[in-house]
């Protein structure tokens, strides 16, 4: 039963970040959106990561992030490591695909691919400088898996959407949906804490440390947007719209 819980509520944080990368996108602006290309980069790497342990057996042993274990890779090479059988790798590339390709068509690939990195790299030292010993423990579980840096990429968006939400408010521009979007924003840290503290649950932590990196983020050069590609202007002494039929 207690599983049973965890993997729902942790299941439920990630429903709240999707969902609020579709707020901040717009729900129907995604259709008409460039190919998210660090997106599919990291899926691919994700899929590769599946393949290399359907084909060798050794593969966990050689790239999860054991502890007991050397190896300066390993830390990079278990993200693409799935351990959490059929259902459970299969979620976690399902959510990787959709979080980044989110996070690429706001943040853009290059900023994408930064904040992914920093979801690997910085959640255990966070957890050494608060005190918490790092994100190991003695379940192996812990040792690969792409969840963690999902989690951290998908909370970027929300801190984003917060920081939206509340440029409204103080602009007074805010209406029902200002107020919808700020309950999702807020709603990442808030029970990624509740999640932290009820569960030990780590995706509830390394979602915080995503949401004030994101927050750190907006704070650099180069604005994100949430507007698609504009199409491109058609060439002078070309018509504007396109012929009904080609002739052969």
């Amino acid at each position: 039963m207690g599983a049973l819980v965890f993997n729902a509520t942790t299941a439920a944080l990630m429903v709240i970040m999707f969902n609020g990368g579709l707020e901040l996108l717009g729900r129907g602006t995604l259709r008409g959106r460039r190919v998210p290309w660090a997106a599919v980069g990291l899926t691919a790497l994700a899929l590769a990561g599946v393949l290399a342990q359907l084909c060798w057996s050794g593969a966990m042993d050689a790239l999860d992030d054991d502890p007991a274990k050397n190896g300066w890779w390993r830390v990079v090479t278990a993200v693409f490591m799935q351990n959490g059988g059929l259902l459970g790798g299969a979620w976690n590339i399902a959510t990787l695909a959709a979080v980044a390709a989110l996070a690429d068509w706001y943040w853009g690939g290059p900023r994408t691919l930064v904040l992914f990195l920093a979801g690997v790299l910085l959640p255990e030292r966070a957890d050494a400088l608060l005190g918490l010993g790092g994100h190991h423990d003695a379940d192996p579980r812990n040792f690969a898996g792409s969840s963690g840096a999902t989690y951290f990429l998908g909370a970027t968006l929300a801190a984003a959407l917060l920081v939206r939400a509340l440029r409204a408010r103080r602009a007074g521009t805010a209406d029902a949906a200002a107020g919808k979007e700020l309950l999702l924003a807020a709603g990442v840290p808030v029970l990624g804490l509740a999640l932290w503290f009820a569960q030990a649950n780590g995706h509830g932590l390394v979602s915080c440390y995503g949401f004030v990196l994101g927050a750190l983020a907006l704070c650099l050069p180069g604005r994100p947007t949430t507007a698609p590609a504009a199409a491109p202007a058609p060439a002078a002494g070309s018509s504007a719209q396109a012929p009904a039929s080609a002739s052969s």
